[in-house]
């Protein structure tokens, strides 16, 4: 029962191993992108899932105890308290969060910003239809906010514009499926040779 409430490490220790954790994952996620945040697929969710896992020991190292838990906890909150309402204080918070990302302008695919990004057509489009809208040809403006969300402004396109986003879609899934036969293709002439070599 004492094991409950007694902290196997010092709770300085504790205090230190939570600081730079919370700063690590402050720095790496801003170096990352904010799609990372945004979970466009399940790599992003897999990386967040095991992030938060890999850093757990990192933070409590070998203390199981619910005092330490607590303890890390508390501080990872009043950390976080106490560094957003100082930026905000000092009018930093927008300038260490950063600005917003215009992926779609006026209707048109801003493609070196979803370089950038890292995000596809594809996925671009799905979050689209998550926010009910069918195609990127309704799109007028579309924003990766500095918290990872996907906004969109809809608006009616032309014929013409319904065309061209729909032949871009296209183009990214066929671009797509290249990529997956080149890579099919690869692995059966690796396979291949090997099943040469071992003849021979």
């Amino acid at each position: 029962m004492g094991h409950l409430f007694v902290s196997d490490i010092p709770l300085l220790e504790k205090l230190l191993r939570t600081v730079a954790v919370y700063f690590f994952l402050l720095i790496g996620l801003r170096v990352a992108g904010k799609r990372e945040l945004s979970q466009l697929n399940s790599f992003d969710l897999v990386v967040l899932l095991l992030l938060s896992n890999t850093v757990q020991n990192a933070i409590i190292g070998n203390d199981d105890s619910l005092a330490g838990g607590l303890f890390g906890a508390t501080v990872l909150l009043g950390l976080n308290w106490l560094l957003v309402r100082l930026l905000y204080h000092y009018g930093k918070l927008d300038a260490i969060e950063g600005r917003p990302d215009v992926l779609i302008r006026n209707g048109r695919l801003q493609r070196r910003h979803l370089e950038r990004e890292l995000i596809t057509v594809s996925e671009l489009a799905a979050a689209a239809r998550k926010q009910g809208i069918h195609s990127l040809a309704h799109v007028k403006e579309c924003r990766l906010e500095t918290g990872g969300a996907l906004s969109f402004q809809q608006r009616h396109p032309t014929d013409d514009e319904a065309r061209h986003h729909e032949v871009v879609a296209m183009l990214s899934d066929v671009e797509s499926m290249q990529k997956r036969l080149i890579e099919r293709l690869e692995a059966l002439e690796v396979q291949f040779g090997n099943s040469k070599g071992a003849a021979t």
